[in-house]
């Protein structure tokens, strides 16, 4: 076989080699396309968004996945939310539904916590002046009552102040300021916070140093031993 013969016949073949595994690699993107179905747009918040914010085309973006993974809720489109607020904190690139927005229709969005969180109410001894809105604090259970020795234990750590004001009553008996907060707990944490409320001498909110989250000592207890 002469050179050029030898030349076109191995050209021929690369052609046909090279168009099987196009046809190949076609035939597996066709297959993928009809497993995870057609994809549709949807709306995502292009930076962190807080809680109230507007709602504009500079803050969000549109990205495209299979519409079989598509958020119950979601926008398809800037247009639909624009000019609207957000009822929660949104992560940046999180998908904006519609339970994350408040559409002013006055009805409730839910509380201010994460899923599987709750909002416990309390009355406690502490300084209306510290605890404030954003504080992260220590909650102090006093135990005993009725002519026995109290018992002061730490009963939760580093626990975020959702809001906090003076308590009705300002002062405890021996004078010490009061405040009534919501904290963010776990619902065990709610429950024990319930019965502590209800059972407890005292309880009490100790502010802590802004950016301090070390833990360890809970279950810290003190009897009238000392």
């Amino acid at each position: 076989m002469s050179r050029r013969r030898r030349a076109l016949s191995l050209g021929g073949l690369a052609l046909v080699l090279g168009t099987l595994a196009a046809s190949d690699v076609g035939g597996r993107e066709e297959a993928l396309r009809n497993r995870i179905g057609p994809v549709v747009p949807v709306v995502v918040a292009r930076v962190a968004l807080p809680a109230g914010a507007h709602l504009t085309a500079a803050r969000l973006a549109v990205r495209r996945v299979p519409g079989r993974w598509a958020p119950a809720g979601s926008f398809s489109d800037p247009a639909e939310v624009a000019g609207l607020r957000t009822a929660v904190p949104v992560a940046a690139g999180g998908d904006l539904v519609t339970s994350l927005v408040d559409d002013g229709s006055g009805s409730a969005a839910g509380a201010p916590v994460r899923s599987g969180e709750r909002v416990a109410d309390v009355i406690a001894t502490a300084s209306p002046v510290l605890v404030t809105p954003g504080v992260h604090v220590d909650v102090l259970v006093t135990r005993g009552g009725d002519g026995t020795a109290g018992r002061a234990e730490l009963a939760l750590e580093d626990v975020e102040v959702l809001a906090a004001a003076a308590a009705p009553e300002a002062r405890a008996a021996d004078g010490a300021p009061r405040v009534a907060a919501s904290l963010r707990v776990t619902l065990r944490q709610a429950v024990y916070l319930a019965a502590a409320q209800s059972f407890a001498r005292e309880i009490r909110l100790l502010p802590r140093a802004a950016g301090d989250d070390r833990r360890g000592h809970s279950g810290l207890s003190v009897g009238s031993g000392l």
